[in-house]
């Protein structure tokens, strides 16, 4: 592991925990000591996601890691069925007992007959890769366990999956393309992975006439979900008007429907206004025009397309995490092995517009202009009505592209 002065990038186990905890009417069990759970509360928290009574560890002593005694995870799984009656428990492997080795799929499948809720394992311990690999995990996992076979299909109503909590402002994102869709296609939402949805809802993904790719993670589960029930995917994410009015053409063109001729028309009025904003960059003085976008990948190519829409250069898409996950990444995306490799790159900038956390941001220079835009963040009260994707995020963006421009 490579030295870390700020904050290191989460695990594919911590990815995979957030994204469980999403998940209404579940429980998530770590199996392992009790530090490295507490360690991680904060974290979930500061996300916005409700653990009470939702995550619990076994804990774990010398004897249970040096002889393989897994009684404690049995007793657990016994004791949390008969509590609390939950429909699904996650079994999530600690960094510990990914190490010593211990069959956590296979404890599950013979504790299956001793209780009522279904046993869902994730063995991943945090040594696969970082938490996009845990998002990819999970979005497979679940639907590969939870959706019900005997579900028939129904016209205008879609999943999404891609949706991670750890992208800052994820729930306002949801709210404006589930608003989006309900006005521009009349489309209506059935489950989310992993934002705010439940147990029930997964079960059902099987109705959806299309399922909605949000981010790279998830295109693994569409495609399974393809095979499974025939449903088609759309991987499109709406950053800026343009990604947006081709959101909307790709969603209405799975499902067989024209999007709203009065939604179409005021986003390309929108677009036009970018289009001047441009000409206003090149025309207003000889100062180029400059952005650095850092963040996770879905977001660095779709947010740094809009800002070239309107005539600002931007010189380094910085990708949060590794590539390794994505088929084909693009050649200009930048993912950095160190952390001090991007911090010099960040302190180095001067009258440049940096979206980034908020690590990044306090590392430049202030004169910058700066816009939070991912994560980490440090500020625990995050808005769920003030997105970056589609036509209002679109517009957010755009009154900070004209800000920086009009420095």
């Amino acid at each position: 592991m490579s030295l870390v002065r700020f904050l290191p990038t989460p695990s594919d186990r911590m990815g995979i925990i957030w994204s469980l905890l999403a998940v209404q009417g579940a429980i998530v069990l770590e199996y392992g000591p009790a530090g490295t759970t507490h360690y991680s509360m904060g974290l979930y928290g500061g996300l916005g996601l409700r653990f009470q009574n939702r995550m619990f560890t076994t804990h774990m002593s010398e004897d249970d890691v040096v002889m393989g005694d897994v009684t404690r995870l049995e007793d657990a799984i016994v004791e949390l069925d008969k509590s609390y009656a939950p429909k699904v428990i996650f079994v999530v492997a600690s960094s510990v007992t990914a190490v010593i080795g211990t069959d956590i799929k296979g404890v599950c499948r013979y504790m299956q007959n001793e209780v009522k809720a279904k046993l869902v394992a994730f063995e991943q311990g945090g040594f696969r890769g970082d938490y996009s690999i845990g998002l990819a995990e999970t979005y497979k996992l679940l639907v590969r366990n939870l959706p019900k076979k005997d579900v028939a299909q129904e016209a205008g109503v879609y999943n999404i999956i891609g949706a991670s909590a750890w992208r800052y402002r994820m729930a306002s994102d949801i709210w404006e393309v589930k608003s989006l869709l309900d006005e521009a296609l009349g489309l209506s939402c059935n489950a989310c992975l992993c934002c705010d949805t439940s147990v029930e809802e997964l079960e059902d993904m099987g109705l959806a006439q299309v399922n909605i790719v949000l981010g790279n993670e998830g295109l693994a589960a569409a495609k399974y979900l393809q095979e499974k029930f025939g449903t088609p995917y759309v991987y499109a994410v709406p950053y800026g008007y343009n990604g947006t009015l081709s959101f909307l053409a790709q969603v209405g063109e799975a499902v067989g429907k024209e999007p709203d001729a009065m939604v179409l028309m005021r986003i390309r009025m929108k677009e036009k206004s970018l289009s001047r904003l441009s000409l206003f960059t090149m025309m207003g003085n000889n100062k180029p025009k400059k952005a650095v976008v850092k963040g996770d990948y879905d977001l660095v190519q779709g947010v740094s397309a809009f800002l070239e829409q309107g005539g600002i250069t931007v010189l380094h898409k910085m990708c949060a995490h590794s590539l390794k996950a994505i088929a084909e990444p693009a050649a200009d995306v930048e993912a950095y092995a160190e952390e001090s490799d991007w911090l010099q790159v960040i302190r180095g900038l001067h009258d440049t517009l940096i979206l980034a956390d908020d690590v990044a941001l306090l590392q430049a220079e202030a004169d910058n202009t700066k816009v939070l835009i991912s994560a980490p963040f440090m500020n625990s009260a995050v808005a769920t009505h003030m997105p970056f994707m589609g036509e209002r995020g679109a517009d957010y963006l755009f009154e900070r592209m004209q800000a920086y421009c009009r420095r």
